[in-house]
C-alpha cells in the first residue's frame, strides 16, 4: 500500500495497519449485502470503510447467508444485469476519482488496498494452512525460513475514509420537512445536492431503492432508499452571554449542511438497464430535483465535462484503476465508458437548457462508442479516434418513465 500522490491517505492507511499489528482488528458491518469492515486507530475509533472484493454479494467468501440463499436458490434474479461482477470496489473508488477531477468533494477519498485481519471472512484452507505454518515456523524454525508468507493472505479492496458526525439522509430529510432550513443554509444544502446529482447520474449510480412511482403519494415512504448518502448538520453557535434571548444578532456561526456520497459500489454500467428493473435514482422525487441547477454548479463542472480533451483524460485515469483487476475485460470497460461519456452528454445538455435533476434523468439514454480507425496518407499512418452516438430505447419491464 504506497500512496506517494496522496500523503494524508497514505497515513490513513498506515495507521490502520499499525492498529491491525497490535490487535485492534476491523470488525464487520452487520447491514449491507455484502462483506464490510470499520478499520479502527490503535485508540479504537473509527477511521475507514473497508470491503474486500471476495466478500461482495457475487464474491466467493460473501459472509451474509441472506445472500449466499438468494444467489443459490434463485439465481436468474440475483444481482444487476447491467453490471460487471465483483468489480464493486473498483467502483467505489472510481467514485472518488470523478469526485476530485471535477471538485465536488461529496464522496469521502476512497482507494483500492490490500489487507490482512483475522476478523475478515477467510476459509477453512487458508486458516488451517496458516495455521500449520506458524506451528512449522515455531517448532522447526529452518523449515519456517522456507515460507513466503506465514500469517492470511492479504485482500484487495476498497478504503474510505470514514465520515464522523453524518447520518442517513432520510433522516435529515424527515427534519426539513418539518422544519425547514433558513434560507442560507437551505441555497448551501441545494449545491451539495446539486453535486451528488452530477456525481450520480454520471456514474450511473444503480445503488437506489426502487419503491416505484407510488411513492409520491405516500409521505411516509417517499425517503425510503435515501440510504446511499448521509448528511451533517451543524448547529450554529449562538451567543447566550448574560441569559439574554437568542435574536438573529445573537447568532456567532450559521449552520452548515454537508453531504457526503456513500455506497457507490452499484455504478458504472456497461450498458443501460434493459431487463427487469430500471434502478432510478431515488433522489428524483425529493423537491430539490425539481430545481434548476444553479450558476455555481455549472459553473463547476460544465467547461470540464463538456471538453472532450479532459473526458478522456479521465477515462484514461479510470482505465488504470480498472485494470489493476484480475478478471480485467477490456471491450466490457470500453462499454462502461461509453455509458459514462453518454450520461455526460446528456448532464451538459440539460445544464446548457435550464433543464432540472429531474428533467435530466428522464431524458432519453445515450451511449457513445469509442472506435479507433488506421488513417492513411503517404507514407505516414496515424490512428483516428471516432465516436459513434445512439440512443438507448429498451426499457425495463418495471420502468419508472
Amino acid at each position: 500500500n504506497d500512496f506517494p500522490e496522496d500523503s494524508h491517505f497514505q497515513t490513513l492507511v498506515r495507521t490502520a495497519e499499525s492498529a491491525i499489528e497490535r490487535g485492534v482488528y476491523p470488525v464487520r458491518i452487520p447491514q449491507g449485502s455484502s462483506g464490510s469492515y470499520f478499520v479502527k486507530d490503535l485508540e479504537s475509533k473509527k477511521i475507514a470503510v473497508f470491503k474486500p472484493k471476495n466478500e461482495e454479494p457475487y464474491g466467493q467468501l460473501n459472509p451474509k447467508w441472506t445472500k449466499w440463499m438468494h444467489k443459490t436458490c434463485c439465481p436468474c434474479c440475483f444481482g444487476r444485469g447491467c453490471l460487471i461482477p465483483n468489480q464493486g470496489y473498483l467502483s467505489e473508488a472510481g467514485a472518488s476519482i470523478i469526485d476530485e477531477k471535477l471538485g465536488l468533494n461529496v464522496v469521502p477519498k476512497t482507494k483500492v488496498v490490500h489487507l490482512v485481519s483475522e476478523t475478515f471472512n477467510y476459509n477453512p484452507i487458508d486458516r488451517a494452512k496458516t495455521k500449520t505454518k506458524k506451528y512449522t515456523s515455531e517448532h522447526f524454525p529452518k523449515v519456517g525460513k522456507r515460507f513466503h508468507r506465514i500469517g492470511l493472505p492479504p485482500k484487495v479492496g476498497s478504503m474510505q475514509q470514514f465520515v464522523d458526525g453524518y447520518r442517513d439522509a432520510e433522516y435529515w430529510l424527515r427534519k426539513f420537512e418539518s422544519e425547514p432550513l433558513q434560507s442560507h443554509t437551505a441555497k448551501e444544502y441545494q449545491l451539495q445536492f446539486e453535486r451528488l446529482v452530477v456525481l450520480d447520474y454520471i456514474i450511473r449510480n444503480t445503488g437506489y431503492l426502487s419503491p416505484g412511482r407510488w411513492c409520491q403519494c405516500n409521505v411516509s415512504k417517499l425517503y425510503r432508499g435515501n440510504d446511499n448518502w448521509l448528511i451533517k448538520y451543524e448547529k450554529p453557535d449562538i451567543d447566550d452571554e448574560n441569559g439574554a434571548p437568542e435574536t438573529d444578532w445573537s447568532m456567532v456561526t450559521r449552520p452548515i449542511v454537508t453531504i457526503a456520497a456513500i455506497d457507490n459500489g452499484l455504478a458504472f454500467p456497461y450498458k443501460h438497464p434493459d431487463s427487469w428493473r430500471a434502478y432510478p435514482y431515488h433522489w428524483t422525487w425529493l423537491p430539490e430535483a425539481r430545481q434548476k441547477f444553479s450558476d455555481e454548479t455549472k459553473n463547476l463542472v460544465l467547461d470540464k465535462l463538456s471538453d472532450m480533451n479532459f473526458v478522456e483524460a479521465l477515462t484514461m485515469e479510470l482505465y488504470e484503476l480498472f485494470s489493476q483487476d484480475k478478471g480485467f475485460d477490456r471491450t466490457l470497460y470500453e462499454r462502461q465508458m461509453s455509458v459514462m461519456r453518454g450520461q455526460i452528454l446528456n448532464l451538459c445538455q440539460g445544464m446548457r437548457e435550464g433543464k432540472t435533476p429531474e428533467q435530466i434523468v428522464n431524458m432519453p439514454p445515450v451511449v457513445i462508442e469509442k472506435t479507433r480507425e488506421l488513417s492513411l496518407g503517404g507514407r505516414l499512418r496515424t490512428m483516428t479516434d471516432h465516436f459513434t452516438q445512439h440512443f438507448h430505447n429498451r426499457k425495463p419491464f418495471f420502468s419508472w418513465c
